[in-house]
């Protein structure tokens, strides 16, 4: 894909804060996207964003769509440039416990409360959270469509894989640095090799372990 120039890539910007730009009355506006549902191993991440109007991000989108280093060179400006940043863990333990669905909802509420101003409207990627007074807008594949849960896919995905490196130097067998705990061939050999070890979400590896 060829580079876009610094206009066509503040027009695509422009084209992403359509929600953004319907909502602005009720601002301040969060963005809230999650990471992680489907691994067999590691906790589930939730992110809210409160980007800021005045400060200019390029290159956000959808957090799969980016290169791990690009992923990474945002991370570090979305944490710098937002108005406020929330995260939210659930571990392993806690999805076996209450489901991933549950788990899920549980980090996009731990992420929000963190929010400081709190937010007027909640921007979610695909869900209503329960349980959470701020009004929500769902939007399907939100985080390719806005540029709040855009900027919440990235810090997501990166705070995850972040956590999933650090497991790969305590748990080197599983090679968690490389599949970040999804259902790889080489992954699920590793399980049925050495056993499920403290981060593996049992309710997800059943089917792979005596």
């Amino acid at each position: 894909m060829a580079r876009l120039t610094l206009e066509q890539e503040r027009a695509r910007l422009a084209s992403l804060s359509v929600f953004e730009q319907e909502y602005a009355a009720f601002a301040p506006i969060a963005g809230i996207d999650e990471a992680g549902r489907g691994p067999l191993a590691g906790p589930v991440a939730a992110a809210a964003v409160i980007l800021d109007p005045a400060q200019e991000i390029l290159y956000i989108n959808d957090s799969k769509k980016l290169s791990e280093a690009r992923r990474e060179m945002l991370y570090g400006e979305i944490m710098e440039k937002a108005l406020s940043v929330g995260v939210g863990l659930v571990s392993a333990a806690r999805i076996d416990e209450i489901n991933i669905l549950q788990a899920t909802y549980e980090a996009m509420r731990l992420a929000v409360a963190q929010l400081d101003p709190v937010p007027g409207i909640l921007l979610v990627d695909a869900v209503t959270i329960p349980q959470v007074t701020v009004r929500q807008v769902p939007i399907i594949k939100g985080d390719a469509k806005s540029l709040s849960i855009g900027a919440a896919s990235i810090i997501a995905k990166v705070t995850r894989d972040r956590i999933l490196k650090d497991m790969d130097r305590t748990y080197p067998e599983y090679g968690f640095a490389q599949h970040k705990g999804y259902g790889t061939a080489a992954h699920i050999e590793a399980i049925r090799k050495f056993g499920p070890c403290p981060e593996h979400r049992r309710s997800f590896i059943r089917n792979f372990i005596s």
